[in-house]
Formats: C-alpha cells, sequence, structure tokens
C-alpha cells in the first residue's frame, strides 16, 4: 500500500488556488509527470466526471481515467481510478490561512498490482518527490 501526503502553503486566497487546482484542464501546466488531460463527461466538474490523463511515469507512457468521487468547491477534491496497474485515490485539500494563505493537501493512496508489490517503495519515494515537485509548481503560477 502506498499513501502519500504532500503539503504546501500558497500565499493565495483559497478560491483561487482551488478553483485552479480543481479544474483538469490546468493539470498538465502544474503535475510533472501529467501530458493531457482529457474531459469524457460533460463541464462543470462534478460528482461522476470522468477524466481521461496521460502521463509519463519511470519512462513509461501511462493512460488512466479518474472518476471524481466527491467535491466541494474550496474544501475537497477526491478522485479514483480502478484501471491501470497502480489504481489509485488522489485528494486535494484546502485549508484558508489569515493573510488570503491557503494550506493545500495532496494525498495518493494506491495498491499496487502484485508484480509492482516488489517495488512499491521505490515508487512511493518517487512519487512523493515527484508529488513535491508538483505542489512547488502550482505555488509558482498562483503567486505569480
Amino acid at each position: 500500500m502506498v499513501d502519500i501526503k504532500t503539503e504546501i502553503i500558497i500565499d493565495c486566497p483559497i478560491e483561487k488556488v482551488s478553483s485552479y487546482a480543481s479544474n483538469p484542464d490546468h493539470a498538465p501546466e502544474w503535475y510533472v509527470n501529467i501530458e493531457s488531460a482529457e474531459w469524457l463527461t460533460d463541464r462543470p466538474l462534478s460528482l461522476e466526471s470522468q477524466i481521461a490523463f496521460k502521463a509519463t511515469f519511470l519512462g513509461r507512457e501511462l493512460s488512466y481515467v479518474y472518476k471524481i468521487e466527491e467535491y466541494i468547491s474550496g474544501q475537497i477534491l477526491i478522485m479514483r481510478t480502478a484501471d491501470g496497474p497502480f489504481p489509485m485515490k488522489t485528494t486535494y485539500t484546502w485549508e484558508k490561512l489569515e493573510q488570503n494563505g491557503t494550506k493545500m493537501t495532496l494525498r495518493n493512496e494506491g495498491e499496487p498490482s502484485v508484480f509492482s508489490k516488489i517495488f512499491t517503495p521505490f515508487i512511493a519515494l518517487l512519487m512523493k518527490k515527484a508529488n513535491q515537485k508538483d505542489l512547488i509548481k502550482i505555488k509558482e503560477i498562483l503567486e505569480k
């Protein structure tokens, strides 16, 4: 089991941070490994929305579909994929801080397939590093 949680303080109002982060169209801009996001359902984001992502991880191309399980604007976004070698649940939470700051938390939980279990500690370490880079990137974009 992989359970990675990363956080960052962004000097922007919570509405701006959550709106930007929860829009799948922005994912390729701030996620290091995501190359594209394609809506499979109608906009705007809501429960049951489905978005197909293409990414690169460990030199391999990955394609997967996230389904939105929970979404409360400005508070939480939970999405899950059941396909691929590494079914994943991704959670974003946003917490309003004083002076228009926002604490954003990115959490990934997943259970690798039998083959991948051998590499789980290595994969978890690389995912944590990637998540940290992702949060630094979104901070840079939103604080401009």
